[in-house]
């Protein structure tokens, strides 16, 4: 891409060197065609610079779009070895020791863990690939959306602060919703993963789903590090991340909240985000 854009610095350079050489040429020609060259010179400038200006932002949005790729398939590397690494050491350490059943089953356990989290990758994936091509119809079905992210927010408990669980829930029983059970799915999910990835350790989670005012909101709140207000509205952008992606260290490929706004539209639905007090942020999705 530099290479890309030094070509296309030089051509535009040529380009306004021919312009004023000939203008020069014309003018010892012709004087007295001096003022109809200068009028007809600017606009030729104005539109050489605003065409200019236009090519230059589309190669650097390539650039970027490529960066944010290569920055997408390293991150997918890494996240697909690191489940199959300890799901490998799980079943090796099984069938090379001779462990009690409580130890079993507990290896197997993570393994299991481990491979949902691989699965959940793999169908963020395929959703967000058939969100982009506009090959997902959304089937809609009436289902309870309490069950669902109580099903969710359990799976993804994580126990290993001692007795202390991480995500804290106050859900309302018995909330209907019209709509695809799989997508809201993947939103739950890939909210509540962020939120548990962005927190520091053993840091609360709080999600909440009430009806208030005749609208279903879902709400997730984090104790991270926060996201900065210029940077709101980018982060539901595919591929994008918050901060530098050379000295980044959490895990991620930068598709879950592309997955999250595409689905809520989809949905007639809105979502918001705002900061937590004291640091934090706040995810909420109001349901019509």
């Amino acid at each position: 891409m530099k290479k890309s854009l030094l070509i296309f610095y030089v051509l535009l350079a040529y380009a306004l060197m021919e312009m004023f050489w000939w203008g020069l040429v014309i003018v010892r020609l012709k004087p007295d065609r001096m003022s109809m060259l200068m009028g007809e010179g600017a606009v030729f400038l104005f539109l050489l610079c605003v065409g200019g200006y236009f090519i230059h932002k589309s190669i650097k949005k390539e650039d970027k779009m490529h960066e944010q790729q290569q920055n997408f398939l390293l991150s997918v590397t890494h996240e697909l070895k690191s489940p199959l690494a300890a799901i490998k050491l799980s079943l090796q350490t099984i069938i090379k020791r001779d462990l009690d059943k409580q130890k079993q089953n507990e290896l197997l356990g993570n393994s299991l863990k481990d491979i949902e989290r691989l699965d959940d990758m793999v169908e963020n994936m395929l959703l967000a690939t058939r969100i982009e091509n506009r090959s997902y119809s959304y089937p809609k079905e009436e289902f309870d959306l309490s069950e669902l992210v109580l099903r969710i927010t359990d799976r993804l408990q994580i126990h290993s602060c001692g007795c202390e669980q991480i995500i804290k829930t106050h859900i309302e029983r018995g909330i209907p919703v019209f709509a695809d059970k799989f997508a809201l799915s993947s939103v739950v999910t890939n909210l509540v993963e962020n939120a548990v990835k962005y927190s520091g350790p053993c840091a609360e989670v709080y999600v909440e789903l009430t009806r208030k005012d005749g609208h279903t909101v879902l709400k997730v709140a984090d104790k991270g590090p926060g996201i900065p207000d210029n940077e709101k509205m980018l982060i539901f952008d595919k591929f994008y991340r918050v901060g530098n992606e050379n000295v980044r260290k959490t895990k991620g490929t930068g598709l879950g909240l592309f997955i999250v706004k595409e689905v809520v539209q989809s949905h007639d639905a809105d979502i918001i985000v705002k900061d937590n007090a004291p640091q934090g942020a706040i995810f909420e999705v109001t349901f019509s």
